[in-house]
């Protein structure tokens, strides 16, 4: 193992270490990377989903703070460090089968995180009862904190 490297998270065993054991180890796609859902810690709101990889998973449990992997840049991200967003993780839980976590965290900064500018990624209802091709997003929590940034 190279000094720089993260640990590495044990090997996936049985059905039943997985859903009833008492060790974490998480379940990574054929891509090596597991998603995470983020809440609000006092209001509960949904914030956003991304991804993790082995080294960002471990940085969150080592830190305390949230890192995730970036698809689009292909690189580590630890959310709130060019923003002032910084997500301190409250609770973390993984699902059942250790291929999800859920982080509830407290929103550093102005509160936001969306690279849009506002609060939460899921600003805009989808209705039901709509022909597809003509369905037109509803506006929710959409006031943006600040200016959009990429």
């Amino acid at each position: 193992m190279c000094a720089e490297c993260p640990p590495s998270f044990p090997s996936p065993g049985t059905k039943a270490d997985l859903e009833e054991g008492d060790i974490l180890s998480p379940r990574f796609g054929a891509d090596g990377l597991i998603t995470a859902v983020t809440s609000d810690a006092e209001t509960g709101d949904l914030l956003m989903v991304a991804h993790m990889n082995s080294e960002a998973l471990w940085k969150t449990v080592e830190t305390g703070e949230a890192h995730y992997w970036s698809r689009s840049r292909k690189a580590l991200w630890h959310k709130g460090d060019t923003s002032g967003q910084i997500q301190t993780v409250v609770e973390m839980r993984i699902d059942c089968d250790q291929d999800a976590v859920w982080l509830k965290v407290k929103v550093g900064g102005d509160g936001g995180s969306c690279h849009t500018g506002r609060k939460t990624c899921f600003y805009r209802a989808i209705p039901t009862g709509s022909a597809p091709g003509n369905v037109r997003l509803e506006p929710r929590d959409a006031e943006r904190l600040r200016p959009a940034f990429g």
